[in-house]
């Protein structure tokens, strides 16, 4: 029977609130919602979405994360990353904005959301360690220059139809530069200008939510110069409204299902490099399979309450840790928050110009590229670094998921690599070859062990096994098949303090009392 505490994760931290800590959650809530606001409206438009989609992606998943995950600090919702993935994925398949391109996001979300969950269930979240830093780092960089190309007609005042990749998007915006809006580029430049100047001078400051104000003001004093400059659609002012998502039709789950498994683990792995690399600064620690568990319901339930994939934010949860959150209640409160905007304010969201809008959105692009990372890694790893190279440039050339898939690839490539060529120090102690061996034997590795094995002069080997924890059939087969030819040159092949596993798993073959392969401590 399942404990209460692993049902409902919150009655953990829960009950130990004061009145004091719960005051301090409130006011941080509500300058992550402060935040969030201009950011979800911004990131849903990236996602081809209406505007009030980016605030319910901030409310019920929000709610749920915070209170059946595991970090006492991740804040989760919509981001740019995600969104724009989920635009390449959806888009091919409906138009955008439409009920039915909105219907496929909330399902594309709920297969997302149960791959997740069922990852965590089954307690396979260490499969999350097969996406490297190095593949987010380059799939974030690409993903930025994505964005920014696909804002950049907004930002010029032009109305072109969305284009599948960067290269083709690139290609319109040259065809049609002639055609620019100076008004609008006017003011999509300087949104971007002012929020770059706030984030270097005043980084604590709300920069977007300061400068579509400005913009907004602006666009409304100078009808003259500014009157034909679109704005962002309104809407009716409500609380996340009921969406049925269609889950009985397996055609269009079958299609949505690679795209989902890609963003359900690109969602995974940003929520969980921020959950643990907050929980080192705070020593808080946190359960992985939980977060993903948590995780995977916000966007199964989400999905029926008109909010579409979400995950970790970087600049949500470092908010929320740096203002002195005591709880996970602040990221529920910063919900809270949210939905009351949604509810009382919507009527706002119509000033805000589209070009202010691509403007921030730009900001935004500038802020996601980890320029630190990205030389720390060049200086460090350059294998790892050309595969944050090839998922980039995978992302520019491809659909959005495969470029994903592509630099999964590619690190997997490169780790094989590494570990098919285990460290082997070979000395000469008295008739035998002493062979030191760093790593395991597997599949990967054993055939270049059996060259080197091959290689030796004398007719008896020892390898020093000290160091190989794991050996799998390949590995057990080669190594009776290399001692029976030892045997037959008169020689012998032994093993030195091998661990009790790797002697049971070569025993295993022909049994203890016919192994060929000699053992001493």
């Amino acid at each position: 029977m399942a404990r209460p505490d692993r049902l409902l994760p919150f009655l953990t931290w829960l009950p130990a609130q004061t009145r004091s800590s719960v005051r301090r959650d409130v006011l941080v809530g509500l300058s992550g919602a402060i935040l969030a606001l201009p950011q979800s409206i911004a990131y849903a438009l990236i996602a081809g979405l209406p505007a009030e989609y980016g605030l319910y992606a901030a409310i019920v998943p929000v709610l749920i994360a915070c209170l059946w995950g595991s970090s006492w600090y991740l804040i989760c919702g919509p981001t740019a990353a995600i969104s724009i993935v989920l635009y390449a994925s959806v888009s091919p398949l409906a138009i955008s904005g439409s009920d039915d391109y909105i219907s496929l996001i909330l399902l594309l979300t709920f297969l997302a959301g149960v791959f997740q969950w069922l990852l965590g269930m089954l307690r396979f979240g260490a499969l999350v360690n097969f996406v490297s830093q190095s593949v987010v780092l380059g799939f974030t960089l690409g993903a930025a220059v994505v964005i920014a190309l696909g804002q950049l007609p907004n930002l010029m005042g032009l109305d072109l139809p969305s284009q599948a990749t960067a290269l083709s998007t690139l290609e319109s915006l040259l065809e049609h530069a002639s055609e620019v809006d100076w008004p609008s580029l006017a003011l999509g430049l300087g949104t971007l200008i002012m929020g770059i100047a706030i984030k270097l001078l005043r980084p604590r400051w709300p920069s977007l939510l300061i400068t579509l104000a400005i913009a907004s003001v602006l666009v409304w004093l100078l009808p003259g110069i500014f009157s034909h400059v679109r704005l962002v659609p309104g809407f009716v002012g409500q609380l996340p409204p009921f969406s049925p998502v269609p889950l009985l039709d397996f055609e269009l789950i079958l299609r949505l299902l690679p795209s989902a498994v890609a963003v359900g683990m690109l969602g995974l792995v940003t929520s969980l490099s921020i959950a643990r690399s907050l929980s080192s600064r705070s020593e808080q620690l946190i359960d992985a399979n939980q977060e993903i568990r948590g995780q995977g319901l916000s966007n199964m339930v989400g999905s029926f309450f008109s909010g579409y994939l979400s995950s970790g934010s970087f600049t949500r949860s470092g908010l929320s840790y740096d203002a002195g959150a005591r709880s996970p209640l602040a990221g529920v409160f910063s919900a809270l928050w949210v939905a009351l905007f949604a509810v009382a304010g919507a009527s706002l969201i119509a000033h805000i110009p589209i070009p202010a809008m691509a403007g921030s959105i730009l900001v935004i692009c500038w802020g996601l590229v980890d320029r630190q990372a990205i030389k720390a890694l060049f200086r460090v790893s350059r294998s790892e670094f050309l595969v944050m190279a090839l998922t980039a440039t995978a992302t520019l050339l491809l659909e959005l998921q495969t470029a994903i898939y592509a630099g999964v690839l590619a690190s997997l490539f490169f780790y094989l690599k590494r570990t098919s060529r285990p460290r082997i120090q070979q000395s000469r102690e008295g008739n035998a070859d002493v062979l030191r061996v760093g790593g395991s034997i597997f599949f990967g590795a054993s055939h270049y062990l059996q060259t080197r094995l091959q290689r030796c002069q004398g007719p008896d080997v020892v390898i020093d096994a000290r160091q190989i924890n794991f050996i799998d059939y390949s590995g057990v087969d080669m190594l009776h098949r290399e001692a029976r030819r030892l045997r037959r040159a008169g020689g012998s092949l032994t093993l030195h303090r091998a661990r009790p596993q790797v002697i049971e798993e070569l025993h295993k073959l022909e049994g203890a009392g016919h192994c060929p392969i000699g053992f001493k401590e």
